[in-house]
């Protein structure tokens, strides 16, 4: 008799839960939040606290302008119950994706296009979309970042207060970012502000900070690097006597090596100044992995290696050695 009820409270319970709407079984662990990239994630993660599960799509070192997602990556996307990307075609390849998604009722946050167009830069190829790279500027992310706490309270409005009093804090930092950014990159010499990058990321650090940017290919990798570009950089790197030229983690380092061949092949010595983060972070679990420490290792390493004056490990002390 025991062995009969048990089973038959066990099939009630299965019959219970099959009736039930997703929603309130989704209700038995916090909502998963998604982001496209890692720059975003750093964002969600910061707001959200532990009231959210967050993942992170394209992982360290991926160019998310060459990203093709598989059959896994859509299945997570399409299961995730909130989304968030950078938007401005930085996930070209997504697009498709990501929209199948809001069809489906998903909410979906493009954190960049947050921003009014006119604070932007413009996209020669894409009329419809600004230049992507908007996190490297603090200050612009930090402005963004209304956006994502904005669909967490819709979210989860019984957390809204939390989320409010994190974005405080995230824009708090981003600030004592910005600040300590002017002060080691302002103390480069005049005659070496020029920051040569693999591609056309770095637009926003270069307005933000007073440096001139030049760069080997445009705002998507998927252009490619020609000859002619390569020559009129090498000239300009002889002419203004450039101490430095920078690769990125998640670019080939091919072009920019051939800059530095190119402009010692004409008697001007160009060293390799470091690897920049610029499309993607660093590893997760390191300092470098975060949006804080990925900020830190672009200034902390392009000032001292266009001779001005930085901390070796950094604002915090916390950059790889």
């Amino acid at each position: 008799m025991n062995t009969c009820s048990s089973v038959h409270r066990r099939g009630l319970l299965a019959a219970l839960a099959a009736a039930l709407p997703a929603p309130a079984l989704a209700q038995a662990r916090p909502p998963l939040a998604l982001s496209t990239v890692g720059m975003v994630g750093d964002m969600v993660r910061s707001i959200a606290g532990g009231h959210l599960r967050t993942e992170t799509l394209i992982g360290e070192g991926v160019d998310p302008h060459l990203f093709r997602p598989t059959r896994s990556d859509i299945a997570r996307i399409l299961s995730a119950d909130l989304l968030f990307a950078n938007g401005h075609r930085l996930e070209g390849r997504m697009g498709d994706v990501l929209e199948r998604a809001r069809a489906a009722g998903k909410p979906v946050v493009m954190v960049a296009e947050a921003l009014p167009r006119e604070r932007l830069r413009a996209q020669e190829d894409y009329p419809d979309a600004a230049d992507p790279h908007v996190w490297m500027d603090p200050v612009l992310w930090a402005d963004a970042a209304p956006a994502v706490a904005k669909a967490l309270s819709r979210a989860l409005p019984q957390h809204a207060a939390a989320f409010a009093e994190a974005l405080g804090a995230f824009r708090a930092r981003l600030a004592r970012l910005d600040a300590y950014g002017r002060q080691v990159l302002g103390s480069i010499p005049q005659g070496q502000r020029l920051l040569v990058t693999a591609h056309d990321a770095f637009a926003y650090f270069g307005l933000r900070y007073g440096l001139e940017v030049r760069s080997i290919q445009g705002l998507s990798t998927e252009s490619e690097a020609n000859l002619a570009s390569i020559e009129a950089l090498v000239r300009l790197l002889v002419e203004r006597r450039v101490p430095a030229v920078f690769a990125e983690t998640s670019v080939p380092d091919r072009a920019v090596r051939a800059l530095i061949e190119g402009a010692g092949a004409r008697g001007q010595r160009v060293a390799m100044g470091g690897n920049l983060f610029s499309d993607s972070m660093g590893r997760p679990g390191t300092y470098e992995g975060t949006y804080e420490g990925m900020l830190d290792h672009n200034m902390t390493t392009i000032a001292r290696a266009l001779g001005g004056s930085a901390p070796p490990r950094g604002m915090n002390g916390r950059l790889a050695a």
